[in-house]
């Protein structure tokens, strides 16, 4: 006969390291934030204030900067399916991340139009580069700029990956640290962005990371330090021990 009591204590259904799917709730955030921006591109079309700095004149259009460019989108997705089933609490703060930096952005562009006038008129070169870049221009409007998404999306992934034990232990976060950087400044070089859009990316991004990663990383980060001095004092006290 069957134990009564085994059969009733079950064990809950695991993947990965996730145990139930409450947090599944906050990737509803990219519902919104896709909601907002497909407002922003329709209502945002012209009269709007042009973002630009001198220092853009001095920045040369190239084309190979599409292929990581490209990378941002796809990068987003499989951060997003990672942790949505292998760290719970990482998804939170991520998708908040990316749900009060995109969010904002967004509302600040139906608030305040903006946009830029850098792309180049035609392409010097036409080859696989330049037919990207060109896809990019027809489906992208060189509205809604300010300030760059990009450079808050880096932002997310890359502090993503400094949150997650596991992407940590495999070094990851170093990947995407310059990985993020190159991203942020593939956005200038294929005149999707003015370098203004990067540089006012930057405080939003930072105040960000205060609001929602600080705390966090002050409590994670501030045990090793503790470890690191136990096992070094374990090793000095063997000697006396011994002796």
């Amino acid at each position: 006969m069957s134990n009564p009591k085994r059969s009733r204590t079950r064990k809950p259904l695991r993947i990965g390291t996730v145990e139930n799917y409450h947090h599944h709730w906050y990737l509803l955030i990219w519902l919104v934030y896709l909601t907002l921006f497909v407002i922003a591109e329709h209502v945002v079309t012209d009269n709007y204030w042009v973002s630009y700095l001198p220092l853009d004149d001095k920045i040369p259009f190239c084309r190979f900067f599409v292929v990581p460019y490209c990378l941002w989108h796809p990068l987003l997705f499989l951060m997003t399916l990672y942790l949505m089933f292998y760290d719970a609490e990482g998804l939170k703060r991520y998708m908040l991340y990316i749900g009060f930096g995109f969010g904002s952005s967004i509302l600040f562009c139906l608030l305040f139009p903006n946009g830029q006038d850098l792309r180049p008129a035609q392409f010097a070169q036409n080859d696989i580069f330049t037919w990207a870049v060109g896809h990019i221009y027809a489906a992208d409007t060189n509205t809604n700029v300010l300030p760059s998404m990009h450079v808050i999306g880096c932002a997310a992934l890359t502090l993503a990956c400094f949150d997650s034990e596991p992407l940590r232990r495999r070094h990851l976060h170093l990947v995407m640290l310059p990985l993020g950087f190159i991203i942020s400044m593939s956005t200038v070089f294929i005149k999707q962005h003015s370098i203004l859009d990067v540089f006012a990316a930057i405080p939003v991004s930072a105040a960000l990371y205060f609001l929602i990663y600080h705390h966090e990383f002050m409590q994670k980060f501030a045990k090793a330090p503790g470890r690191v001095r136990t096992r070094a004092q374990m090793r000095r006290r063997a000697p006396d021990a011994e002796s």
